[in-house]
């Protein structure tokens, strides 16, 4: 039996007047090919939200290129977020990506501790296709894992939320019922709302989502398929997801607008040279972004 959809889904942000929301976008900084904050920036500026960059790790490109480089930044980021206590910075929700080192876990945990009232977004970028990332370590791994377990959102894709559960991935074919089952599992670890991404079934020409929290039963969104594997769209998803709630609409809004806009982007991708290399390609739909602030 198909799980129960539902609109009457909870809203996580209240957007009060002219008040422009900061974001904390604790991911990596990505110099060629569009993901992580070179999408997380632009993506929720455009959402009328102030995006303060908490850089996790510096890459030269993302790691499909040869020859990449990467800095891990975990050395200075104590001291860099110690200067925003001292100038009183507020932040209205924490937004996490990718991490370069287990310690960075400890960090996050850090802005919890300052910012109690600030939403907690993870989106658990380590594995994908049943691959881990090449700079995740199985301590890294697990250090991810747990922090998923204090998400106010959380944002999978079935590999990682296999890893998160410390279960084997069962590829993208799976069932109504075990999309339920594994959301309800993530919210029994502590996560108060799961987006479980990228459930696509032999012979389907569409790729699902499904969302679940503890206060709203799982629901459904699907859009059309675009048989292209493009960098950054995890990324894209994710923070179309956080610009939807913090312009104040509720979760199932949110879950439906950011998988129709990644869908356009790939489009949009298409168009551009050696678009499987360069990236998810977004910057003409910024528009449709802002719109999100009209009532």
């Amino acid at each position: 039996m198909p799980v129960k959809r539902t609109p009457h889904t909870p809203t996580l942000y209240k957007r009060e007047g002219d008040y422009i929301p900061r974001i904390a976008a604790v991911h990596d900084l990505c110099g060629y090919g569009k993901c992580s904050l070179g999408v997380a920036i632009p993506v929720l500026s455009a959402a009328g939200a102030d995006v303060c960059p908490v850089p996790t790790g510096l890459f030269s490109s993302h790691t499909a290129f040869p020859g990449w480089y990467m800095h891990d930044t975990t050395d200075i980021l104590a001291d860099y977020l110690a200067a925003w206590k001292g100038i009183d910075v507020e932040i209205d929700a924490v937004y996490s990506g990718f991490l370069g080192a287990p310690e960075q876990v400890d960090i996050i945990r850090d802005l919890y501790a300052t910012y109690p009232k600030a939403i907690r977004v993870v989106d658990p970028v380590m594995a994908d296709h049943g691959q881990v990332y090449p700079t995740y370590t199985p301590e890294l791994c697990q250090a991810m894992a747990d922090l998923a377990c204090d998400a106010d959102i959380l944002t999978p894709n079935l590999t990682e939320a296999a890893i998160i559960l410390g279960r084997e991935w069962q590829g993208t074919d799976i069932t109504d019922d075990q999309a339920k089952e594994m959301i309800d599992a993530l919210i029994a670890k502590g996560a108060k709302n799961v987006v479980l991404k990228g459930i696509q079934r032999d012979g389907e020409t569409e790729i699902r989502n499904f969302v679940g929290g503890v206060d709203c039963d799982v629901f459904e969104v699907h859009n059309e398929f675009v048989p292209y594997m493009l960098h950054g769209t995890g990324d894209l998803y994710c923070s179309c997801l956080l610009a939807a709630i913090m312009a104040g609409r509720d979760l199932h809004e949110a879950a439906w607008f950011a998988g129709n806009l990644t869908r356009e982007a790939i489009e949009v991708s298409t168009k551009q040279p050696h678009f499987q290399e360069r990236g998810v390609s977004f910057e003409p739909l910024l528009g449709r972004i802002t719109a999100l602030l009209q009532v």
